[in-house]
């Protein structure tokens, strides 16, 4: 955690940054942590997966060997060090913002003010940003808010007295000092307006647990005295700055959910139409499932897809990944989204051959999605009478989608679906196993400039906020349902009262698989709730769900956890991971381990089930 950051160390702090474009550079060093995270192993170092992964609406399935995403499946660890490269890559952000924080003023901003207060403003805001992540993960740690790291620094602190004063102030100064204007793959205001709501809301759900915030329930907050931040923070100061973001205009839904999403590109919504007759008869494959959208809507047409007027922020990507990147904060794939990879289906013998998958790729198969959240989502569409477009919108359902759909071999965990939204896509006039990406720019070919078709061509946003969030944020805080049936009205669903299960349900459905359920269960249930919270209770749910394991369809065996309960392992841990023992070694006696993450415990360590 405390090792020197090379990147911004080589020059001294009385001559770099020397210039606008020096400042710039931190800033760019600042977000491409993300990339790291966004573009590494999924299994190792992408938070937001791991956090679907370890919630009710992903298993962690993948081949018998794939044991780490099945350990954060079941809450246990398979390693005392399994969960560290997060715990690295998020104090290594939190370095560069400081920096970034601390160097500014080397500048002359004369004539530049509103630059300076931008930049400065985005450092803010991307240090609040990676400490959320990182408390989120791993609970009480050491608050660093500066690259001179004193002795008291480096003690462990409370995250819910200490630290979230920090974020939420670094948040407000985001949004005080940065602009409204739109830079893509930066924040802006809105942004920050947008994050502290998600901050907050969990601050005051999980920790002060608040309860039903519709009520006006959440606690007010002191705040850091900062640059862009003094006073307070409410739950109303927190709306207020919602409904800014509302009333900006800056952002709004798109019409046809489809439309975030690379399976509804232009080219295969051609094929839908070149490759059918009037009858329905055609020689090639048709993607049945987009032939009614709207060509313009499609995620490659202007205005949709990667850039959309949707996205507040996300992880962007480039064809720039390259096998010999190194460097503590690097990763080899980190220029694309490597989780277009690892969603992707893994098929019996099959992968990537159209004749069984078109149009989706072949990938790793790992944290397929769960019985639970067909099955809640069907009772939903069945109870209500309608059926929701985000479903198969959403998710693959291999055996009725695909010709042929079989298993693999040394699968495990298989519920029978796939991630739709993240999944590569192909092309029938494509070869191989080919990404569509490469037909649209032809300097993509042959894999771009990673050499590797299927794990290099993937440029797909990770979306980290949504307008539909924003939305969904309001009517939660506000008990006004108009918020929510925007977001239901985009979907064909009806519109609904308030109602807090009415919420919890169109989360689920909105972001099913953007990662945020995980904690979504969290700040529902509260700290210290015990084996009957919200989140206890529907993790247990997983028990006895059947599932396909080692591609034995005729006797599927029941789901169960792999050393006691995952109502158990929940209650114990309050959903934290356990701190990497190598930190804590390191930290001399400053960094405790977590609750519920004793290794000397059976119950904490991984279970071979299925060999």
């Amino acid at each position: 955690m405390l090792d020197t950051d090379p990147r911004v160390t080589d020059a001294t702090q009385a001559t770099f940054p020397g210039k606008i474009g020096d400042v710039e550079a931190l800033n760019t060093a600042t977000y491409s942590i993300m990339n790291t995270m966004g573009g590494g192993d999924a299994d190792t170092q992408h938070p937001f997966y791991w956090w679907e992964v370890m919630s009710d609406n992903c298993y962690g399935s993948g081949g018998l060997q794939d044991n780490k995403v099945k350990a954060l499946h079941h809450l246990v660890e398979m390693s005392t060090n399994q969960f560290e490269m997060p715990f690295i890559l998020l104090y290594g952000g939190i370095n560069r913002a400081n920096n970034q924080i601390e160097t500014i003023d080397n500048v002359d901003w004369k004539g530049n003010e509103s630059k300076r207060n931008q930049l400065l403003g985005e450092g803010y805001f991307m240090r609040g940003l990676y400490t959320l992540w990182l408390t989120q993960l791993y609970g009480d740690v050491p608050l660093i808010t500066s690259t001179l790291i004193t002795e008291e620094m480096k003690k462990q602190v409370s995250a819910e007295d200490v630290i979230y004063p920090q974020i939420l102030s670094d948040l407000v100064s985001g949004k005080n000092l940065m602009s409204g204007e739109k830079n893509s793959g930066h924040a802006n205001k809105y942004v920050a307006e947008a994050f502290l709501a998600r901050a907050y809301m969990f601050w005051a759900g999980f920790y002060k647990k608040a309860g039903e915030l519709a009520g006006g329930s959440g606690p007010a907050i002191e705040l850091v005295e900062q640059e862009g931040c003094s006073g307070s923070l409410s739950q109303s100061d927190v709306v207020a700055g919602l409904k800014e973001v509302v009333s900006s205009g800056a952002y709004k839904l798109l019409e046809d959910y489809r439309s975030l999403w690379q399976y509804s590109n232009s080219l295969l919504w051609d094929e839908a139409h070149d490759n059918e007759d009037a009858t329905g008869n055609g020689t090639g494959h048709a993607y049945d499932f987009i032939a009614d959208m709207k060509r313009e809507n499609c995620f490659d047409q202007p205005g949709m897809g990667n850039g959309n007027d949707e996205e507040l922020f996300q992880i962007q990507f480039m064809n720039a990944s390259n096998w010999n990147i190194g460097g503590t904060y690097s990763t080899a794939r980190m220029y694309c989204n490597y989780l277009s990879c690892w969603w992707a289906l893994r098929v019996n013998g099959n992968n990537g051959n159209r004749d069984y998958t078109y149009p989706f790729t072949q990938g790793w198969g790992q944290g397929t999605p769960s019985c639970n959240i067909w099955d809640d989502w069907t009772n939903a569409e069945v109870t209500g009478g309608y059926t929701d477009i985000r479903k198969l919108g959403s998710l693959i359902d291999c055996e009725n989608e695909l010709t042929e759909y079989s298993y693999v071999k040394d699968d495990c965990e298989e519920s029978g679906y796939g991630v739709k939204k993240w999944n590569g896509v192909t092309l029938d006039a494509l070869t191989g196993d080919t990404p569509w990406w490469e037909a649209v720019n032809p300097d993509f070919n042959s894999g771009g400039t990673l050499g590797n078709s299927m794990q290099g061509c993937h440029f797909e946003d990770f979306y980290l906020m949504r307008y539909a969030d924003v939305l969904l944020m309001l009517t939660e805080l506000t008990g006004d349902a108009s918020y929510m049936n925007q977001v239901q009205a985009r979907a064909g669903v009806p519109l609904t009262p308030y109602s807090l299960k009415a919420v919890q349900d169109e989360r689920r459905w909105e972001f099913a698989f953007e990662g945020l359920r995980f904690n979504d269960m969290r700040r529902w249930s509260g700290k210290d709730s015990g084996e009957d919270s919200y989140a206890a209770r529907a993790l247990q749910a997983q028990a006895g769900k059947q599932i396909v394991v080692k591609g034995n369809t005729a006797n599927k065996v029941s789901m169960r956890h792999m050393t006691c309960s995952w109502a158990k392992r929940y209650a114990e841990t309050n959903g934290f991971l356990a701190k990497p023992q190598s930190q804590i070694t390191l930290m001399n006696g400053n960094l405790e381990q977590n609750p519920g993450w004793d290794a000397a415990n059976p119950e904490t360590q991984y279970v071979d089930l299925y060999n």
